[in-house]
């Protein structure tokens, strides 16, 4: 076993709950926004800096870190990076900054300002699955058409969803 796959291995553990944090801190503004008790609404912060602090953060740090790591490991340069990997870099980076987004509105909630309805969180909630998709799929395509197929395949969850959500309502009237 080489250091490289160790690194690897670490490397996609990060990444993972990286975005289980993602998933999940939004799932728990949206909880917050939604109650009316303030006794609830204290509870929803201490589990949104707990799981902040506590998991996502030092997930995202150690996945940025490791990730730079593994690509001069493998490629030993910048210059030559392959371009499916210069656009994982940028998804990544986009990423970077849904991260952030998502810090900004821990802080407001801390601070009790509510900015956004729970159907706004809702969908904001959905972006990190986008980022996921493209990200997975062009990493495994090893080429931009990763892309396209992670789009294609997004768009149609979405689309199939949406159905099946309509469906779900039809029959329950």
């Amino acid at each position: 076993m080489t250091p490289y796959y160790v690194l690897k291995a670490l490397h996609l553990i990060f990444v993972i709950t990286w975005f289980a944090g993602l998933f999940y801190i939004v799932r728990l503004f949206i909880y917050h926004v939604e109650t009316n008790s303030l006794e609830m609404q204290e509870q929803f912060k201490i589990m949104e800096r707990r799981l902040w602090y506590g998991i996502t953060w030092p997930s995202a740090v150690a996945t940025i870190i490791l990730g730079p790591i593994l690509m001069f490991g493998y490629y030993g340069t910048l210059t030559r990076l392959p371009l499916w990997l210069i656009i994982k870099l940028g998804l990544v980076a986009l990423l970077f900054l849904y991260h952030l987004s998502c810090g900004n509105i821990l802080k407001q909630l801390k601070n009790n300002q509510v900015n956004y309805t729970s159907k706004q969180l809702r969908i904001w909630n959905e972006v990190p699955t986008l980022f996921l998709f493209l990200i997975v799929f062009l990493t495994v395509f090893k080429m931009p058409v990763g892309l396209a197929w992670g789009l294609g395949l997004t768009l149609g969850l979405i689309i199939l969803t949406l159905l099946l959500l309509r469906l779900i309502k039809a029959f329950r009237s």
